[in-house]
């Protein structure tokens, strides 16, 4: 881990963030958020599609209980893009769904990370508040799941 990813204020990111952490963010990240964060950029470098949005079916693999033998859940829709910058950086992005505006702009932040003069303005304005808003939409679910949970218990007959 580099000084420049250990000393940036992105506090809301994973301990030990890398660019894998990174890519998470922007993968789990909802279009409409993503689409917001990359309009936030001020100047953007220009660059060649490697590899255009494309859509393709990724198979998924379950376990039962998550440590049985693993089985095939289903297909599920992805969407990747590869992009490099002019100077050399090559960005790369999957996301779950259809939106190719997502992957090609997701492979263009991972691309603008790489780069050591963009990587805190990156972690800074685009993937901490990407962040926050997943943290913040988990802590919705659990809370909704939580109102939903029913405590079981057993009354004692009092028969021996």
């Amino acid at each position: 881990m580099t000084d420049t990813i250990a000393s940036s204020p992105t506090h809301d990111l994973p301990p030990g963030h890398d660019r894998k952490a990174v890519m998470s963010v922007l993968a789990s990240a909802s279009a409409e958020d993503l689409a917001n964060a990359y309009e936030r950029l001020d100047t953007l470098p220009a660059f060649d599609l490697v590899r255009q949005p494309e859509t393709g079916l990724v198979m998924v693999r379950g376990r039962m209980g998550g440590t049985g033998s693993p089985f095939n859940l289903g297909e599920v829709t992805v969407t990747r893009c590869v992009v490099r910058l002019e100077s050399g950086e090559a960005g790369s992005s999957y996301c779950l769904g259809r939106h190719k505006q997502k992957a090609l702009q997701a492979a263009v932040i991972d691309a603008l990370w790489q780069r050591a003069d963009d990587r805190e303005r990156i972690e800074t304005e685009i993937v901490a508040p990407l962040a926050r808003i997943r943290a913040e939409a988990d802590d919705d679910l659990k809370a909704e799941t939580a109102a939903t949970k029913v405590d079981f218990f057993t009354m004692v007959r009092g028969d021996d």
